[in-house]
């Protein structure tokens, strides 16, 4: 065990993200299944789902006039027929920490009396549990759930409903919004941890806080009236301040409300008693408990007035004086890890020493280890392979690929651990009516072992990114690909290729038919077009490789080069420009007529007798010797 108190004051000033919807401190109230956006009576602004939801199908709660809030009259489930075995809501959230509330509810919208069993994440992180048959109050009229958790992906987050069997996962409203990094010791344990509030409590008040009441808490956190958790074979005393102010409340990072200090609750009767808390706990995990006090009794002025002992499953693990840490009407905050933990119930007693304890309010969270998430770049080439292989709603591809662990919710996945993170080691989806192509995406799984995509109706060219060299097998078999084989495919590790039964051509690589000859198994049958190994035709003289192999190049760029010769000639030729007594070049028609012979003879004498006129004419003598006249 250890303990820590949160003491720092980091000035904290939310960013903002544009999105449909979206606030400007990306604080979302999300009403699932609703059709239209609506601001409630308390103001507060609901968003329908339809930005964010990944499908399922809209519900209404069977008696909604038991529900005073719309939000919670409607809701979205997801049939794992339809839907798959997980469904996601996409949250607009850059990385951060966040308060995130959910309310659950069935009152028998399906008609079957049955309540479902389903898991929730946050952050690819198993963070709640639902299992049928739900305590009949959940069941009639629904339950809060609500936890702290890290965001580190972008631009979304997503959040994730998990299906057990054939039951429908069920959810009516979402709410987010931002808290300080630093907050409930964030420092040292929030970038790692999910916080599952299992009891935040108000002592002596009634229940408060944003969508239910207008007081004001800055992450918006609801907080329960007391009664609920109380050791009911003790007596209590509520007590107040009297409307005299409280400091210290309200301050970074936890920005506990002023209102939860306004009101305490103590002993009854006789002053040995003690105040005792019955939490509920999952022994599994660690939880970090916070207790919040002030001296609002104007009563005790003084040191060691008011002295009582904290014990924690049995653990006393401190003495407290109120006013001797803060003094009077002054909020004062004091955390503590509880771990092996052996019972389901985890007591919080305060025990006197000096006059009688006190207690404004209580919160026990959870600690859950971040699970570890997919490679990055793994998850961006899973999602491309979502949409250029059309991958049906019904295989369920939606949110991290491999986490959480727990489920291998991506029909057809594989995952392992890396050095990294988790990794796509195999893609088995043969048979799953398929339409869409390959893209070169696939590239980005460094990691995979074996692919499977026979038995679909796949088009398109094989990328050059489908020759992984870490690929073992890879059935590509019985789909409608075209065009060449890429010369990447045939690793060193490459022991099973079938690509038999499609519409591929060009010639086969060597380095792909070399599996065949050193024992692995390849099948290149049911392709017409491929060529140039054995049981296969010859390819064409400049044909190689699925194109033309390097004399087939030079032939193409020789013939090119000899049919641009001889159009410049042509060119050349016929835009040549003629001079007035330009001999005529033609070629006669007839070289054995006599006339043409005369007549191109003729046509000679003329241009010569042309000639001698214009020299006579220039120079009376009509002679020239060496350009000077004589």
């Amino acid at each position: 065990m250890q303990t820590a108190r949160a003491s720092a004051n980091a000035v904290w000033s939310p960013p903002s993200l544009p999105g449909p919807g979206a606030a400007a401190n990306h604080s979302y109230n999300i009403d699932c299944g609703g059709a239209a956006d609506f601001t409630s009576a308390l103001g507060r602004r609901w968003l329908a789902d339809r930005f964010f939801s990944a499908g399922g199908a809209a519900g209404m709660v069977a008696e909604p006039h038991r529900f005073p809030q719309p939000q919670e009259r409607t809701l979205r489930f997801f049939p794992p027929s339809s839907a798959g075995k997980s469904s996601c809501y996409s949250l607009p959230l850059p990385p951060g920490r966040y308060y995130l509330r959910l309310f659950s509810v069935y009152d028998n919208y399906d008609s079957k009396l049955r309540t479902p069993s389903f898991d929730v994440s946050a952050a690819a992180t198993l963070v709640l549990s639902f299992r049928s048959p739900w305590p009949e109050p959940a069941a009639r009229y629904g339950a809060y759930s609500d936890l702290i958790f890290p965001s580190a992906t972008e631009p979304a987050s997503d959040l994730c409903f998990y299906s057990l069997s054939t039951d429908a996962p069920a959810v009516a409203s979402i709410e987010v919004s931002p808290v300080h990094p630093l907050a409930y010791d964030g420092a040292t344990t929030g970038a790692d941890l999910v916080l599952v509030n299992y009891g935040r409590v108000t002592c002596g008040n009634s229940l408060f806080g944003p969508g239910f009441t207008r007081d004001a808490d800055a992450f918006s956190r609801v907080w329960q009236a007391d009664v609920d958790f109380r050791n009911n074979d003790l007596s209590y005393d509520a007590i107040t301040a009297g409307g005299r102010k409280v400091f210290g409340s309200n301050q970074p990072p936890n920005y506990f409300p002023t209102k939860l200090y306004e009101s305490a609750v103590t002993t009854g009767g006789d002053a040995a008693n003690e105040i005792e808390y019955l939490m509920p706990v999952d022994t599994r995990l660690s939880y970090m408990v916070w207790l919040h006090f002030a001296e609002i009794d104007a009563g005790i002025g003084s040191p060691g007035q008011r002295v009582f002992d904290v014990v924690l499953a049995g653990e006393n693990v401190t003495r407290i004086d109120i006013f001797k840490q803060v003094g009077g009407f002054t909020a004062f905050k004091w955390t503590y890890i509880v771990k092996n933990l052996t019972s389901s119930t985890l007591s919080v007693r305060l025990v006197p020493v000096v006059g009688r304890p006190i207690l404004c309010g209580l919160e026990n969270y959870a600690m859950v280890p971040l699970e570890m998430r997919t490679v990055p770049s793994q998850v961006a080439a899973m999602k491309a392979l979502k949409e250029s292989l059309k991958i049906p709603a019904r295989m369920g591809w939606n949110g991290d690929p491999c986490a959480p662990r727990a489920w291998d919710a991506w029909e057809g996945v594989t995952c392992h651990r890396g050095d990294k993170g988790l990794v796509i080691t195999q893609l088995d989806l043969a048979s799953q009516g398929l339409k869409g192509y390959i893209t070169d995406e696939i590239s980005h799984l460094k990691d995979l072992v074996s692919l499977n995509l026979s038995y679909n109706s796949l088009t398109g060219s094989l990328p050059p990114g489908l020759g992984q060299p870490s690929l073992v097998s890879l059935d590509i078999s019985s789909n409608e690909f075209t065009g060449s084989i890429p010369g990447t495919i045939g690793s060193s590790k490459l022991q099973t290729a079938l690509l038999n039964n499609n519409q591929l051509d060009g010639q086969v690589p060597e380095r792909l038919y070399s599996i065949g000859v050193h024992g692995g198994v390849i099948d290149l049958s049911g392709n017409k077009g491929l060529c140039g190994v054995p049981t296969l035709p010859a390819c064409a003289l400049f044909w190689e490789k699925g194109g033309l192999n390097k004399t087939g190049k030079i032939a193409l760029g020789a013939s090119f080069g000899f049919v641009l010769l001889v159009i410049l000639i042509v060119v050349y030729i016929l835009c040549i420009r003629r001079g007035p007594y330009d001999y005529d070049f033609d070629f006669p028609q007839d070289l054995t007529s006599i006339s043409a012979i005369s007549a191109k003879r003729n046509r000679y004498q003329r241009a010569k007798s042309v000639m001698l006129a214009e020299m006579e004419a220039h120079n009376p003598d009509g002679f020239y010797t060496n350009g000077s006249p004589h």
